[in-house]
């Protein structure tokens, strides 16, 4: 094993056995650890957050398969590279299966034209497509790979599955194991907990407090937890602005706002703020919530966001995280009417769809004087010139007579 890589390649797993995590997909029982036990795997679409193991499966696959194994990345790689890797892999006398099993990393930053160029090798078997990606495959790889592969989904890994790997690091040969290192359990718990789930930025960690620690005079390296602290990155959240955890993400702070929860409101804010989301973005959907999930039951809350989003425009951040936490707050422990959201879209539903009739003339307008001879304005009675300042008069079309729209909430006082 050549040392110098760094300590993440060094600890990837070389069989099932040694693979850690994802026991969703790879327990003994499930189908995935049997086809590829057996060698008998068909295309997979790897999909999950950097660091889960995606390469580390992929590499385990290369060492269990009498299939040609040919790895290339999307970012690097073109149409050319497929064809290079489809020549050598229909050669039957460098390689007598006829086929190969064709590792794409990274796969969703091909375009349409280069994934296109996969489909009929696929098709007819002569490829085996392993293509990993950190990006939702449903919006990212082409519908027609997509349905020729199984797409596997692979989670965060653990604190506990990210202890494991960093434990075994410290003595593996391939690993640390060449070094004294005294390190307590729950410093390494730690490092393993502020990885945000991302074995490789745990390794990572690991080794450069190892590499930048002296050796004390009884040649061991004690690595505190604030030597751990120094060397593992600040946590980040699971967050990319621009793709399906900022959906799942937005999704979750509205649901939170709607469900009356403040923390978990506070909590997925601050996850945003922290990946780097847009405030102004955010002020958007704090407005929007308190239209349409607060509504009538508290309208001082539209008040209140909109005036959020304009402070955040004038103040911007830092600052501006106090302003969204207090708008975000008002609006997840207000009172919740969805009325006029359920009255606007039913009225919207019935113009599109219905013969809904004309306006009723005597509330239509009449600006010159000569429109009232057709009957414009005539008959309209002005509510204020009766007690209470109403009266009892049609306003819908006769089409829509008797259609009720807005349905007043018991919890809405008036």
């Amino acid at each position: 094993m050549d040392l110098s890589k760094p300590l993440a390649f060094r600890m990837r797993p070389k069989s099932l056995e040694e693979y850690v995590g994802q026991e969703h997909i790879l327990g003994k029982d499930k189908i995935l650890y049997r086809t590829i036990k057996a060698d008998r795997l068909s295309s997979v679409i790897l999909w999950g957050p950097p660091g889960c193991g995606k390469t580390s499966l992929a590499r385990v696959i290369s060492e269990t398969t009498k299939y040609k194994f040919t790895k290339i990345n999307a970012v690097t790689a073109g149409v050319s590279d497929i064809k290079n890797a489809i020549i050598e892999a229909s050669n039957l006398m460098l390689n007598p299966t006829g086929k190969c099993i064709l590792f794409i990393d990274e796969i969703h930053r091909f375009n349409k034209l280069q994934q296109d160029a996969l489909l009929p090798y696929v098709e007819d078997g002569t490829v085996i497509l392993i293509g990993a990606t950190t990006e939702n495959p449903y919006f990212e790889v082409n519908k027609a790979l997509i349905s020729r592969s199984m797409v596997v989904k692979l989670e965060p890994l653990t604190t506990q599955n990210i202890y494991e790997v960093l434990k075994r690091a410290l003595t593996a040969e391939e690993g640390l194991g060449s070094y004294r290192i005294k390190i307590e359990d729950e410093t390494l718990r730690k490092i393993a907990e502020v990885s945000g789930g991302d074995v490789r930025t745990a390794l990572n960690g690991l080794e450069i407090a190892v590499l930048t620690t002296k050796v004390s005079a009884d040649g061991a390296i004690e690595i505190t937890s604030q030597i751990a602290r120094d060397s593992v990155q600040n946590r980040k959240a699971i967050f990319d602005k621009n793709g399906d955890s900022h959906y799942d993400n937005i999704s979750a702070f509205i649901k939170s706002m709607r469900g009356t929860d403040p923390d978990a409101t506070v909590f997925y804010l601050a996850r945003a703020l922290n990946g780097g989301e847009d405030p102004m973005f955010l002020a958007r959907r704090i407005v929007i919530c308190a239209s349409e999930d607060v509504g009538m039951a508290n309208p001082n809350a539209l008040v209140v966001a909109n005036s959020a989003m304009q402070a955040v425009h004038m103040v911007g951040m830092p600052e501006a995280r106090i302003i969204l936490a207090e708008a975000a707050i008002y609006v997840a422990t207000s009172p919740k009417s969805n009325a006029s959201y359920l009255a606007i879209n039913q009225a919207l539903e019935d113009v599109k769809n219905k013969n809904t009739g004309e306006v009723p003339m005597h509330i239509r307008n009449a600006p010159h004087e000569g429109m009232e001879q057709f009957g414009y304005h005539g008959g309209y009675q002005y509510p204020h010139d009766f007690p209470g300042h109403y009266v009892e008069q049609q306003y819908l079309p006769d089409e829509m007579l008797g259609t009720k729209y807005y349905v007043k909430d018991e919890t809405i006082k008036e």
